[in-house]
């Protein structure tokens, strides 16, 4: 804890940053970049140029270099979806996030609007127990009051407790001894084997209740999602997916006559139960038989002037916000990778996570392993997928919602680019550094809080005011 001396002294020079900033003979143009970036709270600094030439006459057509700029470097996004690493960043990556999952259910963004239509499920799995765990309760019940005794490491195997969502035991193991950590992090580590198995025969179970050869289900019917991977209290990954039956053509073509969304959940839930993967067998620990968990739930989406089921939007905003949430909202482990046994003994995590960081870690080391690069993931806790991940054909990517927005953002700036597709561009960009400076961090969170407020504004939600104009004068 600093003393008071120390907070004013730090205090004064955030202030003298921030007057030195302000006072800078480039200080709009900075604030623009600032602006151009949302406020993002580490930003990228690059220094370079592109120049767009005509291929048969030399001629340049556009020329663009950071010379003329704040420190001669240009600012960009860190692109970063966790909102405990950067807000402003998180923010964007959730809205589209949100198009991304909407898309795919109601439509737009070149899919079509009749794809509402189509059998869509909203689909969770979940992950095998490892061992008993503190969990909620409500007010009428305890934790695990009907177990008595205690296990072989001298630990209870109940608990009376009321344990209420902010509790730190919720989630921790009754006995740690007990717990099977390897059996976890390795779950974690094939959860993708697990899911791409599970669509597979999902497509096996549907062609055989179709009365079709599994080879030509292709040729009749298309299975697109959507998914996203959320960590439990427990620190066990479960997967909610939007999944949906096209016709052989994808969204674009309608699903055949049998495929219901009835058929669809059968078939989702005889895939479930179905799966396994089995680990190398090591020497160590020997052979697991990894399998989705017992619980499983499949419910249908709401069709067109249906009110029974689930709201497409519902689904789109609970997949959006999921996806920002930090290791620091969730038992996911930490934001940044671990680079050696030590790291983990100081990570700022509960005794739980960090077991399962040592598992990671001492598996890590075993070569029947090594493919699994446990070590590299030990900081996700083995889990080595990314937190949402689509079907080609489910939507959109976040590489053309991106694309879009920057066109629609040179538009709104006026700036005109060739779009001659013979067009030559030569593009040298080179890496400088990341982040603010005190003052300048302070500055950004400014902008970002105005412009989202602004956004807010324009929804209607609430009026305000702004802190700094682009131009550089206060409002």
């Amino acid at each position: 804890m600093l003393d008071r001396a120390a907070r004013l002294r730090q205090l004064t020079e955030v202030d003298q940053d921030v007057i030195s900033r302000a006072q800078d003979p480039q200080f709009a143009r900075w604030l623009e970049q600032v602006t151009a970036t949302g406020g993002c709270a580490h930003p990228i600094h690059l220094t370079g140029a592109t120049t767009v030439r005509d291929p048969y006459s030399g001629e340049i057509l556009h020329h663009y270099d950071t010379t003329a700029e704040p420190g001669e470097r240009l600012l960009v996004r860190c692109r970063n979806r966790r909102a405990t690493v950067c807000p402003p960043c998180s923010r964007l990556h959730a809205g589209d996030t949100f198009h991304l999952v909407r898309a795919g259910l109601v439509g737009g963004k070149n899919v079509p609007a009749d794809v509402r239509e189509h059998p869509r499920l909203f689909v969770t799995l979940t992950a095998p127990g490892f061992g008993p765990v503190h969990h909620i309760t409500t007010k009428a019940e305890r934790c695990r009051p009907r177990r008595t005794g205690r296990c072989e490491h001298g630990q209870s195997i109940g608990c009376p407790a009321r344990h209420a969502d902010t509790d730190p035991l919720v989630g921790q193991p009754l006995c740690p001894d007990c717990y099977d950590y390897p059996g976890h992090v390795l779950w974690h580590a094939h959860t993708g084997e697990l899911w791409a198995r599970f669509t597979r025969t999902v497509r096996r179970t549907l062609a055989t209740a179709a009365g079709i050869a599994q080879a030509r289900f292709p040729d009749h019917a298309r299975l697109s999602f959507a998914k996203v991977a959320e960590y439990q209290k427990r620190a066990a990954i479960h997967v909610h997916a939007v999944v949906r039956l096209d016709g052989p053509a994808g969204p674009h073509h309608p699903p055949p006559p049998w495929a219901t969304a009835d058929t669809l959940i059968t078939a989702v839930r005889t895939a479930a139960r179905a799966v396994t993967v089995h680990t190398p067998c090591s020497p160590a620990i020997g052979e697991h038989a990894l399998r989705w968990g017992v619980q499983l739930d499949a419910r249908p989406l709401r069709a067109s002037g249906d009110r029974e089921g689930l709201a497409d939007a519902a689904v789109a905003a609970y997949v959006a916000k999921y996806v920002t949430k930090g290791a620091a909202d969730t038992a996911a482990g930490t934001d940044h990778r671990l680079t050696s046994a030590d790291d983990i003994e100081i990570a700022p995590v509960s005794p739980h996570l960090r077991s399962l960081m040592r598992a990671c870690w001492r598996l890590g080391g075993r070569p029947e392993f090594e493919p699994l690069r446990l070590r590299a993931w030990a900081h996700t806790l083995g889990y080595r997928g990314h937190i949402l991940t689509k079907s080609r054909a489910y939507s959109t990517t976040y590489a053309t919602l991106r694309a879009e927005r920057a066109g629609h953002q040179r538009t709104a700036d006026a700036t005109e680019l060739p779009d001659d597709s013979d067009t030559v561009t030569n593009a040298h960009w080179r890496y400088i550094a990341s982040g603010h400076t005190p003052g300048a961090a302070l500055i950004a969170a400014g902008v970002a809080e105005d412009l989202m407020l602004n956004q807010e504004i324009a929804r209607g939600e609430l009026g305000g005011s702004g802190r700094w104009r682009t131009d550089g004068s206060a409002p």
